[in-house]
């Protein structure tokens, strides 16, 4: 069975959600590093049924209007970084964890670094949150999709500003809170 890819234009980029059969296999970023995530050669889907609902979830997401993603996935790694993938789909909406206290989660507390580098690989950005694992400290740390979209997405699920800080545009990202604000609406200042 051969992969199939949807473009979607996001608050964050555009973003290249990818399927094998019925099952969303990888969402991928506009400069996402070629070696990031290996997947076998694609065609655009003139019809796809999960890319069309992952699109319309996202889109939810975004408007503010979904905290949960209900799709069917397949990630494709080593049983480790599954592991990892795994506990991130754990992280409530609106919490972060630290690499640590996945690390401690899945049982190996050691592994911090190991953790780190599964969740640069997350193949299901957004959907497996792993925009939500921050370091210890309660600083953004790397990100595939950039710090500035990892301040959006954060943005997305609370109302605190957040600075983006450590190689970025050093914006500030804000949710909007007032009455006469569209509900979801991000403004950068």
């Amino acid at each position: 069975m051969s992969y199939v890819f949807k473009l979607m234009d996001s608050p964050v980029g555009q973003l290249k959600l990818i399927a094998k059969g019925a099952q969303l296999v990888a969402i991928l970023w506009e400069d996402d590093r070629p070696d990031r995530v290996r997947l076998g050669p694609m065609s655009e889907a003139s019809h796809s049924p999960i890319l069309d609902d992952t699109e319309r979830q996202l889109t939810e997401y975004f408007a503010g209007r979904r905290t949960r993603f209900e799709l069917d996935l397949a990630f494709e790694g080593t049983a480790f970084q599954k592991q990892v993938w795994d506990a991130l789909l754990t992280i409530p909406f609106g919490e972060t964890r630290s690499y640590s206290d996945i690390a401690a989660q899945i049982g190996n507390p050691k592994a911090v670094r190991a953790v780190g580098a599964a969740n640069g690989r997350n193949p299901i950005s957004i959907i497996a949150p792993c925009h939500r694992v921050i370091g210890a400290a309660g600083h953004l740390t790397g990100f595939a999709g950039g710090l500035e979209a990892k301040a959006i997405l954060l943005a997305v699920e609370s109302v605190d500003t957040i600075t983006v800080t450590a190689g970025s545009s050093g914006k500030r990202i804000r949710k909007a809170a007032h009455a006469d604000a569209h509900p979801g609406q991000l403004s950068l200042y």
